[in-house]
């Protein structure tokens, strides 16, 4: 199970043509166009504006990598168009940004546009250089020039175009600015001609150290393979030891290749530093010097209300009462508005007092077989409990949850909060950046488990694979929980410091118990935006198609599963199992019902839940809810965890949380039994 957790490009974009279950965009044997850059920095916008709705979204080949293709029409030509994963320079670091490389490795584009950040050209412009000195057909995009005029910053774009000596388009993509005359530049590539055009005579070569120079040269002159980038960028990129251009060259040229690799071995031993770090550096010189010429800025930097705001999004003594109010008014939004009075009116208004007791007369009054009627309707059938769950229940949960994700996900604050986290974060074994996949799980655990990917090292990704799997709620069982709660605040508090105090604490341990080195941390923080109407609603629309196409049968197949369950007498066995759990905790012999359901997914059991909230006190309702928000995972997630992390981890994650679950249910009962609390 995968949600679209769409978060390429935090602007304001408009992801929907990039939707799945969209139109396919077969562009097999088109020009193809790759859009190349930075994460945030407008690839995605440029993309939906190039190819309206005929895109396909899959998984890059032997990865978990999305990537976006379309179809596009420029003056009559028929073209392809590839979005490609956010990318930093050539010398890939994370799976996107290797997937990305691949792509102008094996796809040979007919251009590429490399979208960048008007207001951070000096630390953009080096990844520019690259693409040139890799040989490849490039269209410089400088994007967000009215945020950069808005700080005072003034870019001579003919003079860029003339110091690259590549084509240079100035845009403001979410507003349409520009647009035509990047498309024209697009046509002219793709014709073949572009008479316009600087003479690539004009490019500049970055100079690197003499050693690494008569490297270069002494390489090229012995690489006799077909590669797709430049002789001198495949040079550079082995002397940077890159085991993917390492492997490209044994296959091209066989027998010569080991005389290369020596040559950049004994080239790599003349520098006490990583010889990447020294080619990065006259990269970035290189663009300095160039910008010094074309790019005018004021002696001080104008400070608008966005970057004070972000500032203080950042410092701990006001980012966290910050971050309190958004929980507070995500609360509000999600647990109040959603959870309470739009299921309220779903559950009670149009299943309780219309839908089911239709069903139910109906089925007695034309069905005559039992089994059938169990099947439909009933406690347990298909309609009354599946698709009420589902539609009543979980629907307007999520959907409110969407919305306020994808608003949270369009300003920019999500870097902003991992920058805040860090050092907390650090503490469990893990650093700011992993406030990605945890703040995703929120919607999707199994999505979230997928991307601890981008974390640096094996530690950090069982860790955070370990704490998705216990303590983070997905959208639908979060949402759930809220109305379980929602009645009483308080309550919700409780839960929320029970679920936190446990979340650090069994960080803590486990980065105590498994070695490894002090993760470092550096993220892209984008501008603050205001998030636009219709791109929320986009978003919201392509998330909500994905549980209908994903989540809503799984209820329907568990409604199945239960009733096969009672029909072979199994169900009745595995809620008597549970019954003593149950007690131990302090709970009704009925919430085992609840708690099979979760079995299947613990959103199913939180609704389950949901439906016992009447007959339960306080205490027991807050003792429900920390126990199956640290409950086990749903088989999507558990699948994916035994993909990512293997089948030893995998079962020691669920032999841990499965017994861990109770006891801290039962421990949080004697508790308040002990302190006299009375809820």
């Amino acid at each position: 199970m995968r949600i679209p957790i769409i978060h390429r490009d935090s602007t304001s974009e408009a992801d929907g043509p990039s939707c799945h279950g969209g139109p396919q965009a077969d562009i097999a044997g088109l020009p193809l166009l790759a859009i190349v850059g930075c994460p945030n920095v407008g690839k995605s916008v440029l993309f939906n504006v190039l190819t309206g709705a005929y895109v396909t979204v899959s998984n890059y080949p032997g990865t978990t990598v999305e990537v976006s293709r379309g179809k596009g029409r420029l003056d009559g030509y028929e073209v392809g168009v590839v979005d490609t994963p956010g990318m930093y320079r050539l010398l890939p670091i994370t799976e996107e940004e290797r997937v990305a490389r691949q792509i102008l490795l094996h796809e040979r584009p007919a251009a590429v546009i490399h979208v960048t950040d008007a207001k951070n050209l000096e630390r953009m412009l080096p990844m520019t250089l690259q693409l040139i000195e890799a040989g490849v057909p490039i269209i410089l995009d400088v994007n967000f020039m009215d945020e950069a005029e808005r700080l005072g910053l003034q870019v001579d774009v003919v003079g860029l175009e003339r110091a690259l000596g590549v084509p240079v388009v100035a845009t403001t993509l979410a507003r349409g600015k520009g647009t035509t005359q990047l498309k024209e530049t697009l046509v002219a590539h793709v014709r073949g001609h572009c008479t316009d055009c600087p003479s690539p005579a004009s490019r500049p070569a970055v100079q690197y150290h003499p050693a690494i120079e008569a490297a270069l040269e002494d390489i090229e002159t012995r690489l006799g393979g077909a590669y797709r980038l430049s002789k001198r960028m495949v040079a550079l990129l082995l002397l940077q030891n890159d085991d993917e251009v390492v492997s490209l060259v044994r296959e091209q040229d066989g027998r010569s290749a080991d005389e290369i690799l020596q040559i950049a071995e004994a080239t790599r031993a003349k520098f006490g530093q990583p010889i990447s770090c020294v080619v990065a550096h006259r990269q970035h010189e290189a663009a300095k010097r160039i910008l010094r010429s074309v790019l005018i800025a004021p002696e001080q930097r104008l400070s608008g209300f966005a970057e004070r705001l972000s500032e203080v999004m950042m410092n701990p003594l006001t980012g966290i009462p910050l971050l309190l109010l958004a929980l507070f008014l995500l609360y509000q939004f999600v647990g109040v508005l959603g959870a309470q009075t739009l299921v309220g009116f779903l559950e009670d208004d149009v299943f309780g007092t219309y839908i089911n007791p239709w069903v139910n007369a109906t089925l007695a009054t034309f069905v005559p077989w039992p089994v059938i009627r169990d099947l439909i309707g009933g406690d347990y059938g298909v309609i009354t409990l599946g698709v009420r769950y589902a539609v009543a229940i979980i629907l307007p949960i999520v959907g409110t949850f969407f919305i306020a994700f994808s608003i949270i996900e369009d300003s920019g604050y999500l870097p902003r909060l991992a920058m805040l986290i860090d050092r907390v974060f650090k503490r469990i074994g893990l650093n700011g950046r992993a406030v990605i996949p945890m703040t995703l799980g929120f919607g999707c655990d199994t999505m979230a488990t997928i991307v601890t990917r981008t974390l640096e090292t094996r530690r950090e990704r069982i860790i955070s694979t370990l704490l998705l799997a216990l303590a983070i709620p997905c959208s639908a069982q979060l949402g759930v929980l809220m109305g379980l709660l929602g009645s009483q605040p308080n309550l919700f508090v409780l839960w929320a410091m029970v679920v936190a105090a446990v979340f650090l604490l069994v960080g803590f341990l486990a980065a105590c118990v498994m070695p490894g080195e002090r993760p470092t941390f550096y993220m892209e923080v984008p501008p603050l935006r205001v998030p636009t109407l219709g791109n929320v609603l986009v978003k919201t629309y392509t998330r909500m198609e994905w549980y209908f196409r994903e989540v809503f049968p799984l209820f329907i197949i568990a409604s199945v599963l239960i009733w096969l369950g009672r029909l072979t007498g199994l169900f009745d066995l595995a809620v008597s199992s549970l019954v003593p759990l149950m007690r131990w905790m302090g709970l009704p012999d009925q919430a085992a019902v609840a708690f099979l359901f979760g079995f299947f997914r613990r959103d199913y059991g939180a609704a389950g839940l949901y439906d016992l909230r009447s007959t339960m006190t306080g205490t027991q309702l807050l003792i429900a809810a920390t126990t199956m928000t640290l409950f086990v995972p749903c088989i999507a997630q558990f699948s994916v965890t035994l993909k990512e992390r293997g089948w030893k981890t995998a079962l020691a994650i669920e032999a841990f949380i499965f017994p861990f679950a109770f006891l801290v249910g039962g421990l949080l009962g004697r508790l308040l039994t002990a302190l006299g609390v009375i809820l």
